[in-house]
C-alpha cells in the first residue's frame, strides 16, 4: 500500500490537470464541484462551476437564494435533483452548522444529496481527513491493480473496494491521494485502451500481469434504455406563452417546462397533447399545429417528444400535477430554469416562428 501510495502521489503532482476547484481549499467550493461532477464530464462542469460561484459565492448566499434562481443557473447541466439537494443542504448548514460545512464524514452524510463518495471527497480534499472514496474511476483502477474478477456492482466486491480505498487513504495528503486515483482513472487507466505503458503503477498491476486489464472491471450488462413517447405544446395567449413547473419529486423535478405528457399505448401524439392539456390544466386549445419532434437520452430511457403549438381558449387554468404555472413572454420563458429537452422543444418552436415570419415578409414584398 505504501509503495502504491507513493507512486500515485508522485505521478499526480507531476501530471494533474489544472482545474478550478483544485486551486482552492474552500470547503463550499469543493462541495459544489463534487456535486456538479457527479455523472458529468469535467469540460461540461467548468463554466457552470464558475457561474455558480460568481452568483452564489458562499453557503449563506446559496441558502438565501430562491430555488427557481438555483435551478435556472443549473439549467442544462442535468441530474437536476443535485441542484435541489444543494439548496436544501445549504439551508441545513446555515441552520445547524452556522454556515460552515462540517468536516467529518458522518456529519457530511447527513446533508441532502451527500452520499458516501461525496462525503469522503469533501472530508479528504477540504479537511485532510483520511476518508476513502470509490467512484467509477477508482473502482476501475483498484479492480485492475488488484485483479478483482468479481462484479464490481455486487456488495462483496464493493466492500473490498472500499476497504482497499480506506487503506490507501490512511497516509499523508489523503485528498491528493484520492484525487490521484480519480485522475489516473480519467487520464490513463481508461475504460477502453488503457495507457498501461505510461501508468505509474504498472509494475504492481495484477490485471496487467494477467494480460487482460481492459477486461476489468467486471460489470453486469445494463438493460437497454426504455423508449418513451410524449407530447408537449407551446400554448400561447396573445403575446405570452404558458410555462408550467414540475413538482419537486421525480424526473426533472422543480424545473419549468412546456405542458404535456406521455402517450398511452397506440395513442396518436395529437390526441395525447389534447388529453394532457385537459387533464392537467383544464385547458382547451385551438389551431393545434405539429412542429416536429425532438429526441433526448436520459440515463435509463430514450425520449421521443412530439412538439405542438396552439392558442389557448378563454378560461382559467385548473392546475393538476404541476407545481405552478405562469404566462410569460418568450424571452422570460428562455430565462427560466428549463431542462435540456424543454430547451430543445422551445428551440423547435422558435425555428418554426422564424420560418413563419420569413414567409410573411416574402408575401408582403411580393404584394
Amino acid at each position: 500500500m505504501s509503495e502504491l501510495r507513493r507512486a500515485l502521489l508522485a505521478w499526480y503532482r507531476r501530471h494533474k490537470r489544472d482545474l478550478p476547484w483544485r486551486r482552492t481549499r474552500d470547503p463550499y467550493a469543493i462541495w459544489l464541484s463534487e456535486m456538479m461532477l457527479q455523472q458529468t464530464r469535467v469540460e461540461t462542469v467548468i463554466p457552470y462551476y464558475a457561474r455558480f460561484l460568481e452568483r452564489f459565492p458562499t453557503v449563506g448566499a446559496l441558502a438565501s437564494a430562491d430555488i427557481d434562481d438555483v435551478t435556472q443557473l443549473w439549467s442544462g447541466l442535468g441530474y437536476y435533483s443535485r441542484a435541489r439537494s444543494l439548496h436544501a443542504a445549504a439551508l441545513q448548514i446555515v441552520r445547524e452548522h452556522e454556515g460552515a460545512l462540517p468536516s467529518e464524514v458522518e456529519e457530511l452524510r447527513e446533508l441532502p444529496g451527500v452520499g458516501r463518495y461525496t462525503a469522503g471527497a469533501i472530508a479528504s480534499i477540504a479537511f485532510d481527513r483520511p476518508a476513502p472514496i470509490v467512484d467509477g474511476n477508482v473502482a476501475r483502477v483498484l479492480a485492475r491493480v488488484l485483479d478483482l474478477r468479481g462484479d464490481v456492482t455486487t456488495p462483496p466486491v464493493q466492500k473490498r473496494l472500499w476497504e482497499e480505498a480506506e487503506a490507501l487513504a490512511r497516509g499523508p495528503t489523503p485528498g491528493d491521494l484520492n484525487q490521484a486515483l480519480m485522475e489516473l482513472g480519467a487520464l490513463v487507466c481508461t475504460p477502453r485502451a488503457p495507457k498501461c505503458l505510461v501508468c505509474p503503477v504498472r509494475e504492481m498491476c495484477r490485471g496487467l500481469a494477467a494480460g487482460d486489464p481492459e477486461s476489468l472491471p467486471v460489470k453486469a450488462k445494463k438493460a437497454a434504455p426504455r423508449r418513451i413517447e410524449a407530447a408537449c405544446a407551446v400554448i400561447t395567449r396573445g403575446t405570452k406563452l404558458l410555462a408550467v413547473r414540475r413538482p419537486p419529486e421525480g424526473l426533472l423535478g422543480g424545473l419549468w417546462d412546456l405542458p404535456g405528457g406521455e402517450l398511452a399505448k397506440g395513442e396518436p401524439a395529437r390526441d395525447a397533447i389534447e388529453r394532457a392539456l385537459k387533464e392537467k390544466l383544464g385547458l382547451e386549445s385551438s389551431g393545434l399545429a405539429a412542429l416536429g419532434a425532438v429526441k433526448h437520452q436520459f440515463t435509463h430511457h430514450t425520449l421521443a417528444l412530439h412538439v405542438f403549438r396552439a392558442e389557448a381558449k378563454p378560461g382559467r387554468i385548473a392546475r393538476r400535477e404541476y407545481d405552478a404555472h405562469r404566462w410569460v413572454t418568450r424571452d422570460a420563458f428562455a430565462r427560466l430554469g428549463l431542462s435540456t429537452v424543454a430547451r430543445k422543444a422551445f428551440a423547435l418552436d422558435a425555428s418554426a416562428a422564424s420560418a413563419r415570419a420569413a414567409r410573411r415578409s416574402r408575401a408582403e414584398i411580393e404584394q
